[in-house]
C-alpha cells in the first residue's frame, strides 16, 4: 500500500511571509503591495470579530434580525457592523469571481459607510485599479484566510499579525531617510511607553504614522493591568496613505482614537490647537528642512509656542519640534518621550541657546543614546530624550519620586549586544527594556539605589553640565575606560610572536615548494 504524504503544517509566520510576497512585483510597487494585503487582513479581521460578536448576540438574544442587524450592539463591544456582501465570509466565497476586485472595492465602501469612524480609513476603488490577475487576488485572500484564530491560538493574534506586516514593509518601503519612515520599531516604542508610564490621561503623537506609539501605550496598561480606558490617544499624519493607515491599525484593534479631519501636519496646520495632554511620544521627521515645506523664518517669528525660547530656525525642525512638543504638555506633570538624531545633542548657535534655556528650566529629565541598526532610514544611533515638566519630589504610580531638577541622567546603550532580526536589524529583549527602566527608575527614586556605571549611565548636574558647555551628548558625562590599558602586553607580545614564527614557516615551506616545481621542468627560480 502505497503511503499517504503527510501534509506540512504552515506556521503562523511562513503564512505571513506568503501574503507578502503574494503579489510581490505585480502592483507597482512596495507601497501598493503594503496597502493591498493590509487592507484585506483588516476586512479579515474585522469580519471575524463581527461573526464573533454575532454568535454572541445569538447565544443571548436568538436569531432575531432586530437585535442581530442592530449596529449599536456590534459598537458597544468594539466591533464594526459589516454588511452581508462586505463579510470576510462573503469575500472568500467570491474569491473566484471575475469580479473579485470590485466586490473588495464595494465592501471597503460599505463598511466605511456604515462605521463613521472608519471614515477616509479604507483604501476606496483601489483593488480593480491594481491590474492583476483575479487569480493572483484569490491566491492572496486564501492565505489571508489561514490566518485563523482556531488554528492558531495567539493571546493577540491580530496584534500580532498587523505589528508583522507594518514592520516587514516599513523594511522594503523607500530607501535612505524615507526607508520605513511610517514605523517606528515597536522595541523602541515599548521603552519609550515603560519610560513615561501612561497609565491615565491623554497620549499625543504629533507625528504619528502608523499609530504605534498610540498602540504600545495601550499596551503598557494592559501589561500593568490597568485600565485602558483612561487612557485616550490623539495626534496627527501629514501622509494621506500613513494616516489612513494609522486609523485602520488603531480601529482593528478596539482603539478609540482622534487623528484629526484629515492628514495634516500638526507643526504647521494644527488640529489639536488648543489641548494640553499628559503625555507626548514622538518619532518626528530627522533633521527636516521647514524652508523646504514652505516655511519661512517669518513664518516662525512671534509663534506663541516658542514663548521664552529663541525661535527656532527653519534650516532644521528638530528644535521647533522640542518646542512645539513643549507646548503640549500639561505645566504641571506633562512627560514626554521622543526620538532626535544625535547631531541635536550639540548643536550650535540658536538650537545651542534653546537647549541650553531647556537644561536651565529644568525640562530635560533623561538622554538616551540607542544603539545602531535599529532603525530602518538610518543606520547611524538615534537619541531617546525624556522631557518631564515635573522633576521634583512628589508621588507617582505608587512610587517616591526624589527631586532630580538639578539633574539630568545620561545612559549610553551602544556596546549592548542585541537581538538580531530580518539579518541586520537588532532589538531590545524584554529583559534589556527592564534593566533600562530600572536603571531610570532607581535613579528618580527617594530611596535611590542607582550608582553611575562606567561605558553605560551618569548622573550629571545641572553646574557640570553647564561645564561642557550645554552639550547632551552622553559620552562627554559617562565614564569610558581605556581598555588598551588592560592589555598584558608581554604576554599578548608573546603570542603574536608564536603566530608569526608559524607563519613565516609556512612561508618558507611553500616557497621551497614552490622553487622545487621549477626545478623539476628545468627552471631556476
Amino acid at each position: 500500500m502505497a503511503k499517504i504524504a503527510k501534509v506540512k503544517e504552515l506556521s503562523l509566520e511562513q503564512i505571513m511571509w506568503n501574503c507578502r510576497n503574494a503579489l510581490r512585483g505585480t502592483v507597482g510597487g512596495n507601497e501598493k503591495n503594503r496597502d493591498t494585503v493590509m487592507g484585506l487582513v483588516f476586512l479579515k479581521f474585522a469580519g471575524d470579530k463581527f461573526q464573533k460578536r454575532r454568535e454572541e448576540i445569538k447565544a443571548e438574544f436568538g436569531d432575531i434580525p432586530a437585535f442581530l442587524e442592530k449596529d449599536s450592539f456590534y459598537r458597544s463591544a468594539n466591533v464594526f457592523y459589516i454588511n452581508e456582501t462586505a463579510r470576510w465570509s462573503y469575500i472568500v466565497q467570491h474569491a473566484s469571481a471575475d469580479d473579485i476586485a470590485v466586490i473588495i472595492d464595494k465592501a471597503m465602501a460599505d463598511l466605511e459607510d456604515r462605521n463613521p469612524p472608519l471614515k477616509g480609513a479604507l483604501p476606496q476603488n483601489f483593488y480593480a485599479t491594481l491590474g492583476v490577475r483575479k487569480e493572483q487576488i484569490k491566491g492572496l485572500i486564501d492565505e489571508i484566510n489561514k490566518i485563523d484564530e482556531n488554528r492558531f491560538h495567539e493571546k493577540d493574534l491580530i496584534g500580532r499579525v498587523y505589528e508583522y506586516f507594518l514592520q516587514v514593509f516599513a523594511i522594503d518601503s523607500g530607501t535612505g531617510t524615507e526607508k520605513g519612515e511610517f514605523y517606528t520599531p515597536a522595541s523602541i516604542v515599548e521603552l519609550i511607553a515603560e519610560l513615561i508610564e501612561p497609565y491615565s490621561g491623554v497620549v499625543y503623537d504629533p507625528c504619528c504614522g502608523s499609530g504605534g506609539m498610540f498602540v504600545q501605550s495601550i499596551k503598557f496598561v494592559e501589561r500593568h493591568h490597568g485600565n485602558r480606558m483612561k487612557v485616550s490617544v490623539i495626534g496627527q499624519e501629514s501622509d494621506p496613505t500613513t494616516w489612513r493607515l494609522a486609523k485602520m491599525n488603531l480601529a482593528i484593534r478596539g482603539i478609540a482614537h482622534n487623528l484629526g479631519e484629515k492628514n495634516g501636519s500638526s507643526f504647521t496646520e494644527d488640529q489639536h490647537r488648543d489641548t494640553k495632554v499628559d503625555f507626548i511620544m514622538a518619532n518626528p521627521p530627522f533633521n527636516l528642512k521647514l524652508n523646504s515645506q514652505g516655511v519661512t523664518q517669518d513664518t516662525l517669528t512671534g509663534d506663541p509656542r516658542w514663548d521664552g525660547y529663541a525661535t527656532p530656525p527653519v534650516s532644521n525642525a528638530n528644535y521647533a519640534w522640542i518646542l512645539h512638543m513643549l507646548s503640549k504638555l500639561d505645566m504641571t506633570n506633562g512627560i514626554a518621550g521622543f526620538l532626535l538624531a544625535n547631531g541635536a545633542l550639540n548643536a550650535t548657535g540658536v538650537e545651542g541657546e534653546i537647549r541650553q534655556k531647556l537644561i536651565e528650566n529644568r525640562k530635560i529629565e533623561a538622554i538616551i543614546v540607542l544603539p545602531r541598526e535599529m532603525f530602518y532610514s538610518t543606520d547611524i544611533s538615534v537619541t531617546l530624550w525624556v522631557m518631564n515638566n515635573n522633576k521634583g519630589k512628589r508621588t507617582l504610580n505608587g512610587r517616591q519620586l526624589r527631586d532630580r531638577r538639578d539633574e539630568v541622567l545620561f545612559i549610553d546603550l551602544r556596546r549592548w549586544n542585541m537581538t538580531v532580526y530580518e539579518k541586520k536589524y537588532v532589538m531590545f529583549s524584554e529583559e534589556q527594556i527592564a534593566a533600562v527602566k530600572k536603571i531610570y527608575n532607581d535613579w528618580q527614586s527617594v530611596e535611590s539605589t542607582y550608582h553611575d556605571i562606567p561605558e553605560l549611565c551618569k548622573s550629571a548636574t545641572i553646574e557640570e553640565i553647564k561645564a561642557k558647555g550645554y552639550s547632551l551628548v552622553p559620552s562627554k558625562y559617562i565614564e569610558f575606560i581605556d581598555h588598551d590599558l588592560e592589555i598584558d602586553y608581554a604576554k599578548e607580545m608573546a603570542r603574536i610572536q608564536d603566530e608569526m614564527r608559524l607563519l613565516m614557516e609556512s612561508e618558507k615551506l611553500s616557497q621551497s615548494m614552490l622553487e622545487d616545481a621549477f626545478r623539476g621542468i628545468g627552471y631556476e627560480l
